[in-house]
C-alpha cells in the first residue's frame, strides 16, 4: 500500500520532531532513540493500513505528540498550522477576530467584554450578547473553544453573524470584517486619589510590553508621579527580554537581572541591564499573586534580589523554566522547555519538579528539604522552588459559597445585562454604588433563580449523616440532625443579606464594565483593593519601607534549609 501525500508529509513532520529532540540531547544512547523512532513510524504505519474503521492521520499523529509531550511538563507543546493564530496571540498579544471575548454560558455562546474601538463594538455588540451564528453555521449548544476558529481569521476577511441582542426577541445579522486586534498590555494606568502615586497594571508580558510600560510611566511622571505601584497580579507571563527590559527601568544599567542554564550550552545566558535606566530612586511597590508567574516573577524576583522594590500580596505561581520555539515543516512549530532561569539572588523559584512524576502522572512541589536559602544584595534572606515569597503577604480574600454560586451560575452577569438595559448611563467610575433599593432589586430578581449551594457546614453535616448511617447510629440522632439541618436552611435565607457587601461589590464591578469597559473595571475594582490598600499604606511610610528592603533576618522555615550564600 502507497501512502498518502498527507500521512508522507505527517511522518516528515514526527521525524523532524524527533530529530530535534536527538540534536539536543545526543547521548551514548542514541541507538535506544533511534530503535523507539523505528517502532513509532512502524506502529504509525500500520494503523494507518490496515486499521478496521480508517484513520485520520495528521489526527492520529497530533494526539501521540501531545501525549509524548504530556509526560514531560506542561509548557512543552507541539503547533499544528492551523494553532499558529493562537500561538501568534500569546507572544504579540495580536490576532485576527472580531475584538471580543466568548463565553460559553449553560449551552450558550455569549460576548463577556468587546473590546473598545474594534470590529464588534463598533458594530455595536454589547456583552451579553448571544452567538447563534457565525458564517451561516448555527452554534447553538456549542462551546466556546469550538467557535473560537471562526471568529478567528486574517485581518480584513470578512465574517457574518447572526446575533441574539440582549433585551430583543429577534435576532440580527451582522456583517463586519476581522481586524488585526491588539490586546494591551497596559489596560490601565493612572494617578491614585493622593496625586502622588501611580498606578500601572501590566497583564502580560508580549512583544514590547515594555514600551508599553514606559510610555505609561514616563506619562505619570510629568503628571507629577513620585510612588508607583506596578501591578503583575494575574499576569501569567511571556517573553523572558521583556522582562529584563522592565526591570531595567528601575536599576543601573550593567546589571544582571537573571540567567538561564540548560543541558545544552547555547542555553546558558545571562541577561543585563543594557539601557539607562528611567527612575532608580522612585519607590517602588509589586503586587503579585498566586497567578503572578514566569516573566512576572523574573520581574519582582530581580527586583526583591536587589533591594529596589518591596513585594506586596501572595506568594507567586512558581515558574522557573524557560521556553524556546522552533519552527517545524509544514507551517508547524514546537515550543521546549529548554532552561532554567535564575534572578540575582542565585536561586531558582521553579515549584514543580516534572522530572519525577509518579506513576499516574502526578508532579509534586519540591520538597522542603530541598528549599535553599539564598540572600539579597543587602543581606535579607530569601528562598527558592516555591515562587517568590512577597516581603508583605496580603490575607486571602474570602469567596463565600453563596457568591462562587451566583457567579458559576452567571445570575451577577445577567443582572448587569438586564441592569444595562433599563439605565443608559450611570455615575462616574469614581462615584457610581448600588443604591439598598437598588440591591433589593438584584434580591427581588433571584426570587426565581437557581443559585443552589451548599455551606461548608452543609457538607459536614452531610458527611456526619452518612457516617452515622454506615455504623447504625443515624436513628438515634435523626431528631437533632433534622432540626439542624433546618436551621441551616432558614439561616442561608439571610445570605443574601449577610454577604451583602462582598457580592454588592462583585456586582458594582460588572455593571461598570457594561458602561466603562476593560479599563474602567480595573479602575473601579481599585476602590476597595486591599493589596492596593496595604501598598499605599508602605509607600506613604518611608521609614517602615526602608526597614522592609534593609531589614536582615533568619530563616524562619519549619524545615532545615539548605543555605547558599
Amino acid at each position: 500500500m502507497i501512502f498518502s501525500t498527507k500521512i508522507k508529509k505527517t511522518l516528515i513532520a514526527v521525524c523532524v520532531i524527533l530529530t530535534l529532540f536527538i540534536g539536543f540531547s545526543y547521548t551514548p544512547d542514541y541507538f535506544e532513540i533511534s530503535k523507539n523512532l523505528d517502532i513509532f513510524n512502524s506502529v504509525y504505519k500500520e494503523l494507518n493500513m490496515v486499521y478496521v474503521d480508517g484513520t485520520k492521520p495528521g489526527q492520529l499523529m497530533k494526539t501521540g505528540i501531545d501525549a509524548m509531550l504530556n509526560s514531560l511538563d506542561p509548557y512543552t507543546v507541539y503547533y499544528t498550522e492551523s494553532d499558529i493564530e493562537d500561538y501568534r496571540f500569546m507572544t504579540t498579544g495580536e490576532y485576527g477576530g472580531i475584538g471580543a471575548t466568548v463565553n460559553d454560558f449553560a449551552g450558550k455562546i455569549m460576548i463577556t467584554e468587546p473590546y473598545e474601538g474594534f470590529g464588534a463594538f463598533k458594530a455595536g455588540l454589547r456583552a451579553g450578547d448571544q452567538i447563534i451564528g457565525v458564517n451561516g453555521n448555527n452554534v447553538l449548544g456549542k462551546k466556546s473553544d469550538d467557535i473560537s476558529t471562526l471568529l478567528k481569521g486574517q485581518a480584513g476577511t470578512p465574517i457574518k453573524l447572526k446575533i441574539q441582542k440582549a433585551g430583543q426577541a429577534i435576532p440580527v445579522e451582522i456583517n463586519l470584517n476581522r481586524e488585526e486586534i491588539k490586546t494591551k498590555a497596559v489596560p490601565y494606568y493612572g494617578m491614585l486619589p493622593d496625586n502622588e502615586t501611580g498606578y500601572i497594571k501590566l497583564i502580560t508580558f508580549t512583544e514590547n510590553c515594555s514600551g508599553a510600560l514606559k510610555d505609561a510611566l514616563t506619562d505619570l511622571k510629568s503628571k507629577g508621579c513620585k510612588k508607583l505601584v506596578l501591578d503583575l497580579r494575574g499576569n501569567l507571563g511571556g517573553l523572558l527580554q521583556e522582562a529584563v527590559n522592565i526591570v531595567n527601568f528601575f536599576i543601573e544599567k550593567g546589571q544582571e537581572v537573571v540567567y538561564t542554564k540548560g543541558k545544552v550550552s547555547e542555553w546558558d545566558r545571562s541577561y543585563l541591564s543594557v539601557y539607562n535606566p528611567i527612575d532608580t530612586q522612585i519607590p517602588l511597590v509589586v503586587l503579585v499573586d498566586e497567578n503572578s508567574a514566569s516573566a512576572s516573577e523574573i520581574v519582582c524576583g530581580a527586583l526583591q534580589d536587589v533591594d529596589r522594590a518591596v513585594i506586596v500580596g501572595k506568594r507567586t505561581y512558581g515558574k522557573g523554566l524557560v521556553q524556546q520555539t522552533k519552527e517545524l515543516v509544514y507551517g508547524t512549530q514546537i515550543k521546549i522547555t529548554v532552561a532554567k532561569y535564575y534572578i540575582p539572588s542565585g536561586r531558582c523559584v521553579q515549584a514543580l519538579d516534572y522530572s519525577n512524576k509518579d506513576e499516574e502522572g502526578r508532579v509534586e512541589k519540591v520538597p522542603d528539604s530541598l528549599i535553599t536559602a539564598f540572600k539579597t544584595k543587602g543581606g535579607r534572606i530569601v528562598y527558592d522552588g516555591a515562587g517568590i515569597m512577597p516581603d508583605v503577604k496580603t490575607p486571602d480574600e474570602k469567596y463565600d459559597h453563596i457568591l462562587l454560586a451566583l457567579i458559576s451560575k452567571y445570575h451577577i452577569f445577567n443582572y448587569a445585562t438586564d441592569y444595562n438595559l433599563k439605565h443608559k448611563e450611570i455615575a462616574s467610575i469614581k462615584d457610581f454604588q448600588l443604591s439598598d433599593a437598588e440591591y433589593q432589586d438584584f434580591i427581588n430578581y433571584l426570587k426565581d433563580k437557581d443559585y443552589t449551594y451548599k455551606t461548608k457546614s452543609e457538607v459536614e453535616l452531610d458527611a456526619l449523616k452518612k457516617n452515622a448511617e454506615e455504623e447504625k447510629y443515624f436513628s438515634t440522632i435523626k431528631t437533632e440532625y433534622e432540626s439542624l439541618a433546618e436551621k441551616m436552611k432558614q439561616d442561608k435565607k439571610e445570605d443574601l443579606t449577610k454577604y451583602k457587601p462582598l457580592i454588592k461589590k462583585y456586582l458594582e464591578e460588572e455593571i461598570v464594565s457594561r458602561y466603562y469597559f476593560q479599563k474602567g473595571r480595573i479602575e473601579f475594582a481599585l476602590k476597595n483593593d486591599i493589596d492596593l490598600k496595604e501598598a499605599k499604606m508602605i509607600l506613604t511610610d518611608a521609614d517602615k519601607m526602608k526597614t522592609i528592603l534593609t531589614s536582615i533576618g533568619k530563616p524562619t522555615k519549619p524545615f532545615n534549609i539548605k543555605k547558599k550564600f
